[in-house]
C-alpha cells in the first residue's frame, strides 16, 4: 500500500447512531500551518475541538514528518455519509484526499449479559455494511468492543457457517461516548465472502475477557480497588441473504471478478519486425479484491504468441478492497500482415448493479515489417579468362560455342538428401503454428480445461513459495499460502470461486463424491491448522516444512477426483 501525502481516514467506517467517530487527516512531509476546516457534513456533528500530533523518523539519515490532525464527530442520523474529498495547501502545492465513506446504522440493543449489572460495564456489537450479497462477493465486516475496564482480552469468536472469513488482525483503539459513558473502543476489520447461496445467518459473536469492576468506598494509594470478574459477551446475530450471479449474459473471458473496475491499456513499441517483443502495460482499477484479479486469455491474440504477464498491486484500502493492480504483458507477432493489435477485454460482474460488465481497451494500431533475407551475389556469367578484367555492365556477353570439359560437372541439388530435408521444414513449421493455433482456441473456448491449467501453475508456483516461507520461519506467509492453494484447488474441482472455499466444503461436497477417509481428515486437519495459526504462530521452520508434504498428497488427491 503506498502512502498519499495527504489522505483522510476514519477509525471505523460503520458506527451506530448517536456515537463518537474518529476522523484523521494524515500529512506525510509538509503540512498546513493550522489545522483545516471541515467542509459541511450532513448527519456529523462536532464534538470539540481538534487535537494535532506529530511524529519525526529518520531513514537512512533522511529525515521524515507526519503530522496528524484528529476532529471528534457526533453522529446524529441513521443513512450513508461520503465525505468528499478536501483540499489543503501545504508546502506551496495544492493537497486532496480522495472521498471517504461512512455508514451510520441504528444503535441495536446491547445483547444481555449473564449479569445484568455488568451490561453498562462491557459490550460487543457485530456490524455489517450490507445483508444482500453474491456468492463469492467479499464484504467487509466489523466487530466493536465497548470496555470501561478489563484485560485477558482473547480474539473474538464468529460463528459464520457458509462463509470464509479472512484472518482477524489486531484490534485498532480509540475511545467513544455512549448514552454519556465513556468506553475504550476495540475495532476488529475483517472481510467475509459467501460460500453458498440462500438464507444464512452471520453471528453471534462471542469474546470473554476479565472486567475490572470498581469496589464502592474502597480506594488504595495507587487509585480505585477493583474486583475481578470473568465473562463471556456475545453479540446479536445478522440475517443474511445470497444470491447467486446471474446465469444469463456471461461474458465469454468472465473469469470470476466481482467488483467495480475501470481499465486503462497501452502498448508498445508499435512499430516492429516479425518475431520482436511488444510490452503491453493493462492497469485496472477500482473497489473489489484487487489482489485476486488476473488477466483473462485473449483469444482475438492469435496471431500473437504470448507470455505469462507479471503484476503489481497497489491498495488503497486497509482490508484490500480497492486499489489499483498493474500488469505488463510480452506479446510477438507472429506475421507481417498485422495492422493493430485488437483491444483487450476485460470482464467481472457488478454487484450494485447487478450485472456483468465488460470493459474494452483501445485497439493499438501496429506496424510489423517482414524478417530481413540478404539477396544473394549474382553469379558470374562471363566466359573470359581468370586474369580477364570483367566486361562492361552494359556490355553484350558473348555466347560460348561450346561447353568446356575442363571439369567434372556438380550434382544438382534436388539429388542431395540434405536439400530434401531441408524443404519439408516450412511444411513442418506451419503444422506446428497450426497446432499451437487450434490448441489456444481449444483453451478459449474450454473455460473449465483453462482453469484447470492456471491452477495447476498456480500450485506449483505456491508450493515453491511455501518451502522459501518455511526455510525463512515466516509462519504468517507460509499458512496464508498454504490456505490459498487449498482454496485454488478445491474450488477448481468443484467449480466454485477460490474466494468461497472454507472448510465446510469438505463434508458438503468431497465426502459424497467418494474422496478417501484418509485425505478428508487431512484437508480438515489442514484447515484447522490455517485457523489456529491465527491465535498460535508456529514458529519453527522444521514444523513448516513437515506440513508441505501432507499439503502435496492432499493436493494429489484432489487433482485425481473428478471435477
Amino acid at each position: 500500500m503506498s502512502s498519499a501525502p495527504f489522505s483522510v481516514t476514519l477509525d471505523r467506517n460503520v458506527v451506530p447512531v448517536g456515537e463518537t467517530v474518529t476522523l484523521s487527516m494524515v500529512f506525510e512531509g509538509a503540512a498546513p500551518a493550522g489545522a483545516p476546516p471541515l467542509p459541511l457534513l450532513p448527519n456529523l456533528r462536532s464534538a470539540g475541538g481538534v487535537s494535532q500530533s506529530t511524529e519525526l523518523s529518520f531513514v537512512n539519515g533522511q529525515q521524515t514528518s507526519r503530522q496528524t490532525f484528529t476532529y471528534a464527530l457526533i453522529t446524529t442520523q441513521v443513512g450513508d455519509v461520503v465525505i468528499p474529498a478536501i483540499q489543503v495547501q501545504a508546502g506551496g502545492r495544492t493537497l486532496i484526499s480522495q472521498p471517504v465513506s461512512l455508514k451510520v446504522v441504528p444503535a441495536n440493543a446491547r445483547a444481555a449479559n449473564p449479569d445484568a449489572a455488568l451490561t453498562n460495564q462491557a459490550f460487543i456489537r457485530l456490524l455489517l455494511s450490507k445483508t444482500d450479497v453474491y456468492v463469492g462477493e467479499p464484504f467487509p465486516i466489523e466487530i466493536h468492543l465497548y470496555v470501561q475496564a478489563g484485560e485477558g482480552l482473547q480474539m473474538p469468536q464468529i460463528t459464520a457457517a457458509g462463509f470464509s472469513l479472512s484472518q482477524i488482525p489486531q484490534p485498532a483503539q480509540t475511545r467513544t461516548v455512549v448514552n454519556g459513558i465513556p468506553y475504550t473502543l476495540l475495532v476488529f476489520k475483517l472481510t467475509a465472502t459467501a460460500a453458498r447461496t440462500g438464507d444464512l445467518t452471520f453471528g453471534p459473536v462471542q469474546e470473554s475477557l476479565t472486567l475490572l469492576i470498581p469496589i464502592p468506598g474502597q480506594r488504595s494509594f495507587f487509585g480505585p480497588q477493583y474486583q475481578r470478574r470473568p465473562v463471556t459477551l456475545s453479540s446479536d446475530a445478522v440475517a443474511m441473504r445470497v444470491l447467486p450471479l446471474p446465469a444469463q449474459n456471461v461474458p465469454e473471458d468472465f473469469n470470476g471478478a466481482i467488483g467495480n473496475y475501470q481499465l486503462s491499456v497501452t502498448a508498445g513499441p508499435t512499430n516492429v519486425g516479425v518475431g520482436d517483443p511488444i510490452t503491453v502495460r493493462v492497469q485496472i482499477s477500482g473497489r473489489g479484491p484487487i489482489e485476486g484479479l488476473t488477466l483473462p486469455p485473449q483469444p482475438q491474440w492469435r496471431d500473437f504468441n504470448t507470455y505469462p504477464p507479471t503484476a503489481k498491486t497497489e491498495t488503497s484500502d486497509p482490508l484490500g478492497l480497492a486499489g489499483t493492480k498493474k500488469f505488463e504483458q510480452v506479446i510477438i507477432p507472429l506475421n507481417h500482415e498485422i495492422k493493430a493489435l485488437p483491444p483487450l477485454r476485460f470482464s467481472f460482474f457488478d454487484p450494485s448493479a447487478r450485472s456483468y460488465r465488460t470493459l474494452t481497451g483501445p485497439a493499438v494500431p501496429l506496424t510489423v515489417r517482414p524478417s530481413g533475407v540478404a539477396a544473394a551475389p549474382l553469379p558470374n556469367l562471363t566466359n573470359t579468362g581468370p586474369g580477364a578484367s570483367p566486361p562492361p555492365v552494359d556490355d553484350i556477353l558473348h555466347i560460348k560455342p561450346r561447353l568446356e570439359l575442363s571439369g567434372a560437372a556438380a550434382p544438382l541439388l534436388v539429388s542431395r538428401p540434405w536439400f530434401l530435408l531441408l524443404q519439408g521444414v516450412p511444411a513442418l513449421v506451419w503444422l506446428a503454428l497450426l497446432a499451437w493455433r487450434k490448441r489456444g482456441e481449444s483453451l478459449a473456448n474450454n473455460p473449465r480445461l483453462r482453469r484447470q491449467r492456471e491452477v495447476a501453475q498456480r500450485v506449483r508456483d505456491g508450493l515453491k513459495e511455501l518451502r522459501a516461507h518455511a526455510a525463512a520461519q515466516q509462519s504468517d506467509s507460509f499458512f496464508a499460502t498454504l490456505f490459498r492453494l487449498l482454496q485454488e484447488q478445491l474450488g477448481e474441482r468443484l467449480d466454485l470461486p477460490a474466494s468461497a472455499i472454507t472448510e465446510a466444503v469438505i463434508d458438503d461436497k468431497l465426502r459424497e463424491r467418494g474422496l478417501a477417509d484418509d485425505t478428508l481428515r487431512s484437508l480438515h486437519e489442514l484447515f484447522q491448522t490455517c485457523n489456529l495459526a491465527r491465535y498460535a504462530p508456529v514458529q519453527s521452520g522444521q514444523e513448516l516444512a513437515a506440513m508441505i508434504p501432507k499439503l502435496e498428497d492432499a493436493l494429489r488427491a484432489l487433482q485425481r477426483l473428478k471435477a
